[in-house]
């Protein structure tokens, strides 16, 4: 083995461990870094205008964005997650009572448990069945506000990582096209595999924080004012909760106004019920068969069962931020196969339909992508330089900006 190979496979190696090390090290901040990269992408055209604005001078144009996102859009969210938190703890508390007086009328539950096939087996057993569900019921409750005490307790830590974002988010406007030239540099990749992933990140980044977050916030709003004109207790809380669902395409809203009209209807308030669903199937309905293929669908481009399962999965490992992350990874998981694809083009054989037609591989790389003039951040010049560049400058030679 020739001395040179030996030293490629020892910094490989090291490259590999290294890193490896770095990322377990910062693990715990990596999705405050990537929301930082999503927001820097979106403000970007704002830190542009107020840079040229100010003369060139960066950092002051960084700060000032920093401010305007704050005001704009954290602010209404903190005061929004508080009077959630605020009414998610009413329900918690007051879900016992009610399905234990329930649970006490003398008609009520002797009537569900009479539906019941096998009920007079449990005639004998009745005050039993009645007791253990209500401390189901009971430790139901607790369990809820439980974990609405801890999501509260953790205010001192989500502080902690939104000092890490903005922070981060700070240097992400001012370097982010340096940041975008190193990545894309070691990245072996043709330009034009380069630039597809980097124009599906940035298409879906717009797509779901612009298209998804103002759909939620649509039909959690509307959603909201029908509950409480309904009579539906806690409102704020339930219209929240739908604008968190409704990124569940086509049947995300429906998982909390179809619930609610039921349970009007069967206390009694049949006019509230049927007025509440026509509501939510005509105007709140609508607002996602309408808005979502424009906002959504034509920047993803995306099959609705991909975004189903990109927004599910993303939710339950990530968390809240799963629901961009989510669906951001399965578009790259797409596009990565389309590239797979197109380069492997002529070792894969073709696919005969029922008809033994023959599926030629997918089309050259030039008809599937066009890069999105439309995308802001990371500038047009950006990719230009790496391409022009063919790799020839380090990332490390960066010139001394005025800040």
């Amino acid at each position: 083995m020739k001395q040179e190979t030996i030293n490629k496979t020892v910094l490989l190696a090291l490259v590999a461990v290294i890193s490896l090390l770095f990322l377990t090290m910062i693990q715990q901040f990596l999705v405050a870094i990537f929301m930082a990269a999503v927001f820097a992408a979106m403000t970007h055209p704002v830190y542009t205008r107020l840079t040229h604005w100010l003369g060139g001078r960066r950092y002051l144009a960084s700060l000032i964005s920093l401010l305007l996102l704050l005001i704009v859009v954290l602010i209404p969210i903190v005061i929004l997650t508080m009077v959630f938190i605020g009414q998610a703890v009413n329900v918690g508390q007051s879900l016992t009572p009610i399905v234990v007086n329930f649970l006490k009328e003398p008609g009520s539950f002797q009537e569900v448990l009479e539906k019941i096939p096998f009920y007079e087996e449990l005639i004998p057993y009745e005050d039993q069945v009645t007791t253990q569900i209500a401390g189901a019921v009971e430790a139901l409750g607790k369990l809820l506000v439980s974990q609405i005490s801890t999501i509260a307790l953790g205010t001192v830590q989500f502080l902690f990582v939104t000092i890490v974002f903005f922070y981060t988010l700070f240097f992400f406007l001012i370097d982010g096209g340096k940041v975008v030239n190193a990545v894309l540099y070691y990245l072996p990749l043709h330009d034009r595999d380069e630039r597809l992933m980097l124009s599906k990140f940035t298409s879906v980044t717009q797509a779901m924080v612009v298209g998804t977050l103002l759909i939620g916030f649509l039909q959690g709003a509307l959603a909201g004012i029908a509950f409480a004109i309904a009579g539906v207790p806690n409102a704020v809380f339930w219209g929240t909760v739908m604008a968190v669902l409704s990124i569940i395409p086509g049947i995300g809203s429906a998982l909390v106004w179809v619930p609610a009209a039921v349970i009007l209807v069967a206390q009694g308030a049949f006019g509230a019920g049927i007025g509440l669903a026509i509501f939510c199937i005509m105007v709140v309905g609508s607002i996602d068969n309408l808005l979502r293929p424009v906002l959504v669908g034509k920047h993803t481009d995306m099959h609705e069962l991909m975004i189903f399962f990109g927004t599910l999965g993303g939710l339950f490992m990530f968390g809240m931020a799963g629901l961009l992350i989510g669906p951001l990874i399965a578009s790259l998981f797409i596009t990565i196969w389309e590239i797979y694809g197109e380069a492997f083009k002529d070792s894969l054989p073709a696919v005969h339909s029922d008809t033994d037609e023959a599926t030629e591989a997918p089309p050259p790389r030039e008809t599937i992508v066009a890069c999105d003039d439309s995308v802001d951040w990371p500038s047009p010049d950006i990719a230009s330089e790496v391409e022009g560049n063919q790799r020839s400058a380090q990332p490390g030679e960066l010139d001394p900006e005025p800040k």
